[in-house]
């Protein structure tokens, strides 16, 4: 076995983890790199073994997908490098990297493929947490919501942005200032 200091620590790959049509992905690059081999490779080692990757496993994103993760993420650009990609990336779901593990077969990638696992069932738990969290809250709202309507409505005033005063160009007079009467003799 590898020791843990050599490989890749869970937290990075938690971040190379991808939401993408409602599903947690690594992405092709991603995943070639986390085993240790090139992203040409991997993709060669799925298109000859493809009956063991079907759509729930692994999925080739659309021109579209691509072009909206490239530009939100400099990272997915493709241009940095040796000429770019000429296709979209395929995505990986946890068990088609558990796949492709097998069918790279390189010791790092073995040891890696756990940590992927792990990656996936993290991010899956912190996922949950968000969903119990939002259902509690939206439960104290609806039974608080009246009581605390007051409350809200000053939130909601205190974030309104103050209204700008309106500046008068040129000069002027004071009229609040009243001259003494004349006294008469």
């Amino acid at each position: 076995m590898l020791e843990q200091k050599s490989l890749v620590p869970t937290e990075s790959i938690g971040q190379s983890i991808l939401l993408i049509r409602k599903q947690k992905v690594l992405l092709d690059s991603d995943l070639a790199r986390l085993y240790g081999t090139s992203t040409k490779r991997l993709n060669q080692q799925v298109q000859r073994n493809i009956e063991r990757f079907p759509e729930d496993f692994m999925f080739q994103l659309t021109i579209e997908e691509y072009s909206g993760l490239r530009i939100h993420n400099p990272k997915y650009d493709g241009s940095a490098g040796r000429g770019g990609r000429r296709y979209p990336p395929f995505a990986f779901t946890e068990h088609g990297a558990i796949m492709a593990a097998g069918l790279i077969n390189t010791p790092i990638a073995i040891e890696v493929s756990i940590f992927v696992v792990r990656a996936f069932i993290r991010l899956r738990q912190v996922f949950q947490t968000h969903e119990e969290l939002a259902r509690k809250l939206d439960s104290l709202e609806k039974k608080y919501d009246t009581q605390f309507s007051a409350v809200f409505d000053a939130i909601r005033q205190l974030m309104e942005p103050p209204k700008p005063r309106k500046k008068q160009i040129g000069f002027h007079w004071d009229i609040q200032k009243k001259s003494k009467p004349k006294k008469n003799n």
